[in-house]
């Protein structure tokens, strides 16, 4: 068929669906609403009579033909159903409309070799989920399992089956039965809202219901998906774990920001290989992941260890197959499990920052990893986000809705890789992921609260030098003691010198170094430590101190210093804590006074590592 025809086959059902829509909307949905606000049962009762089959026809055609469309959602149809028809004529009628959208999507595919870019768009996501589940089990299995999966329309799972040359007794059967336990829901929250609008329920149970629904339905999905067809999957990035928590996070945060993405390197690159990218915002595994869809394989995650130590948690992360890591502490577990995810044929995402940026640009790599790289004998994939700082830095609370881009930059090949010295690797890692979100603005920021809480991490004043004076009022830094002011344009640039938020922060740092020698750093804290993986944690006030020589720690209970040569970083919590491990616990210390003073501690220690490191080089 051309594809002119095709188009127009489309577009025709399209305008059919949305009239018949606006039909049975217009025609019986709301004067059937009206009837029951007015508590008009006898009336209601009559115009469904009146509008008998008129109203069956405009269910079944309206669910038949956004089958064939595809990207009309089938709920708008299968909720009005219900609402307006008792349960077992709204399930007769939308499954009836299922099966004849079905028989056109097979008559259509198999007369005429038809195709549909809707459906194409939703062919990858397909037969990358087909690979997750046993060959052995067929299509028909496979089909049963797409349709309880509310990832992928109706239409387009038609679509797969009627490619796959399948029987169309055995097909249609499968359809028929398949879509039931969405329809089922679907009408059952029509029948509530119809309860609702008829003053019979009050609104929290009308919610209490829809919520109770979607909940019994998804803890179903969970364990026929984990019991029964990806039981084989466990502790891999094909788990039913993995899948959910990422189709969750996408419908959580996709109309946060403007994702562009540039998946054209590793769309069709073998598997395995090792990713690595920046770390600009704590969202950046949500865009890496959407990076990731049209890949041949889903990507593993190396995760701080932290954020899956609780043991509910730690358990469903390694069912997904992320694989944790205690930042800045030795733990020679976690090259194993990175061969072993890479030796399954599994992507491996690593962010070698390892810590969030604090003012917009790319932390120096600590951990140097060139050697292994080598070792591995798999290509490294470059991959840079940018945008994401300004949409949710580490230092602000609210989410600026902005553009966001996640694309794969390079890859470096194997054969390269075995080409280069463990400096020359290193460096070109370094280079590669180099970046200044101020250098590289990609979007225009009018909000007007862009300055409020960026003197949590600009702590001192570059003007006159003093502490903790500055304070950020709408698009305005002020330091309270010599009164300058610098504000932020539309391109989250100051309009004077320094000019961004990264000049602004090195200055700060210039400031730190002329004073480092004789710097001592002191702060009562109070200390939350995690045992034993996260198993259990303790509790104790302290005293920090931070010189030339060291970190150190002193409670009732215990006292330990740590070296620079032990201590490569220190991470923070912006406005609330600093945490380092120690023997293999991780030790929380949040400040008893002046919060603010986190940031600095962690500058403190990245500018003696700086030296360090010069000294080591001379």
């Amino acid at each position: 068929m051309k594809k002119s025809t095709q188009r127009i086959i489309i577009f025709a059902s399209l305008i059919a669906a949305i009239a018949l829509f606006v039909l049975f909307l217009s025609d019986i949905l709301v004067p059937f609403i009206r009837m029951e606000i007015a508590n008009d049962v006898e009336g209601a009762k009559a115009l469904l009579v009146d509008k008998g089959i008129l109203g069956f026809l405009s269910v079944v055609l309206v669910e038949a033909l956004q089958m064939v469309v595809v990207f009309i959602p089938a709920e708008f149809i299968q909720i009005s159903s219900g609402l307006s028809y008792p349960f077992w004529i709204a399930l007769l009628l939308c499954d009836f409309g299922v099966c004849v959208g079905a028989t056109i999507i097979y008559v259509l595919v198999n007369t005429f070799r038809f195709s549909n870019k809707a459906y194409e768009k939703n062919e990858k996501k397909i037969e990358k989920l087909a690979a997750r589940v046993k060959k052995d089990r067929g299509t028909q299995l496979l089909l049963y399992l797409l349709f309880i999966m509310p990832l992928i329309p109706f239409g387009a799972i038609c679509y797969y089956g009627s490619y796959r040359k399948m029987k169309y007794s055995r097909y249609i059967f499968t359809v028929a039965t398949g879509v039931i336990p969405s329809i089922v829901t679907s009408n059952l929250m029509g029948m509530a809202a119809r309860y609702f609008i008829g003053n019979d329920l009050p609104l929290w149970l009308l919610v209490l219901i829809v919520v109770l629904l979607a909940g019994v339905l998804l803890a179903v999905l969970f364990l026929f998906l984990n019991k029964v067809f990806l039981r084989q999957n466990a502790g891999t990035p094909d788990s039913v774990f993995y899948t959910g928590f990422f189709g969750a996070l996408h419908r959580l945060y996709r109309g946060r920001v403007r994702l562009h993405v540039d998946d054209a390197l590793i769309r069709d690159l073998p598997t395995p290989y090792i990713a690595l990218c920046n770390h600009q915002s704590f969202f950046d595994m949500y865009y890496t992941n959407r990076l990731f869809q049209n890949a041949k394989a889903n990507p593993s995650y190396v995760v701080n260890k932290h954020y899956i130590s609780h043991p509910l948690i730690r358990k469903a992360g390694i069912k997904a197959g992320v694989i944790p890591k205690k930042l800045f502490y030795p733990d020679i577990s976690v090259p194993v499990q990175i061969m072993r995810m890479l030796k399954k044929g599994y992507p491996v995402i690593i962010f070698p920052e390892a810590r969030l940026s604090v003012e917009g640009r790319s932390y120096p790599i600590v951990d140097k990893s060139a050697t292994f790289y080598r070792r591995l004998k798999t290509d490294l994939v470059i991959v840079k986000i940018r945008g994401s700082y300004f949409a949710k830095p580490k230092w602000r609370k609210r989410f600026f809705r902005t553009d966001v881009s996640v694309s794969a930059e390079r890859v470096i090949t194997k054969e390269q890789i075995a080409a280069m010295t463990d400096v020359e690797l290193n460096r070109l890692i370094d280079e590669a992921l180099a970046y200044d979100a101020s250098e590289e603005p990609i979007g225009v920021y009018r909000q007007k609260d862009k300055a409020e809480g960026l003197e949590n991490i600009l702590y001192r004043c570059v003007d006159c030098g003093a502490l903790y004076t500055l304070k950020g009022v709408g698009n305005e830094l002020t330091c309270t003691a010599c009164g300058k002011t610098h504000r932020l344009n539309d391109n989250y640039l100051f309009e004077d010198e320094p000019f961004s938020i990264g000049a602004y922060y090195a200055k700060i740092g210039a400031l730190e170094k002329a004073e480092i020698q004789d710097l001592c750093l002191q702060t009562d804290v109070k200390t939350v430590i995690y045992h034993d993986a996260g198993k259990y944690k303790t509790k104790e006030k302290g005293y920090c101190t931070l010189t030339g020589d060291g970190f150190s720690y002193r409670s009732e209970r215990d006292s330990f210093t740590i070296g620079f040569d032990a201590l490569p970083a220190l991470p923070f919590s912006v406005n609330a804590e600093f945490e380092t491990y120690h023997n293999g616990d991780l030790y929380y210390f949040y400040p008893v006074e002046n919060r603010r003073q986190v940031v600095r501690w962690a500058l403190i220690v990245d500018l003696m590592k700086e030296l360090r490191d010069g000294e080591t080089q001379e």
